[in-house]
């Protein structure tokens, strides 16, 4: 059975009705779009899978239920195996293996988006085209700032990928301004 971006959305939005969670979705899924063409790889699949990454986890925010709920709601309705382990291995403390330049990528991003958005909020214009990779890792060794982002997780997707620091924050960044304006960081007037 192959699933498209509409059923994906569509799952996406029957668990999740924070604007905050949609627009982190909607960000790790362009993120995702832009990590599948720098490794030439199916764009359509992996931004699905970063979409519905965390599709349970408002539903479920417990780590003995998210992402495994949604792994079986994924299975129940035969979303694709390799979806499904990505998503999985998003969470470290799965201890599921990641195996696939997919489930690395989604793990490199997912943390760091969180941060990007963190820093862009904090800019006096709100605006991800002011934002750099400087200021995201300056922010990035402020503990306290975005205490929640996972500075161990970022760190280690980084590595399991070979990324260098700067160029993967930048990359990120440039990939979000794709969609600045849908994802809320376009700025104030």
């Amino acid at each position: 059975m192959t699933h498209t971006r509409e059923d994906a959305w569509n799952l996406l939005v029957k668990y999740t009705k924070s604007e905050s969670l949609l627009k982190h979705g909607l960000g790790v899924e362009q993120v995702m779009r832009a990590m599948a063409e720098k490794y030439n790889e199916d764009v359509e699949k992996w931004g699905i899978t970063g979409l519905l990454h965390d599709f349970d986890y408002e539903a479920f925010p417990t780590a003995e239920e998210h992402p495994y709920k949604g792994n079986q709601i994924l299975k129940e309705f035969g979303w694709a195996d390799d979806i499904c382990e990505a998503i999985m291995g998003h969470a470290e403390y799965t201890n599921v293996a990641r195996d696939s330049l997919m489930a690395k990528s989604l793990f490199a991003v997912d943390e760091l988006i969180g941060l990007v958005f963190a820093v862009t909020y904090v800019r006096p214009s709100r605006s991800i085209m002011e934002v750099s990779a400087k200021s995201v890792k300056k922010k990035f060794k402020q503990k306290s700032f975005a205490a929640s982002v996972s500075r161990e997780d970022i760190l280690l997707g980084l590595e399991e990928l070979n990324l260098e620091m700067d160029v993967h924050f930048q990359f990120v960044i440039d990939a979000l301004k794709g969609k600045a304006e849908t994802l809320g960081l376009a700025g104030v007037e």
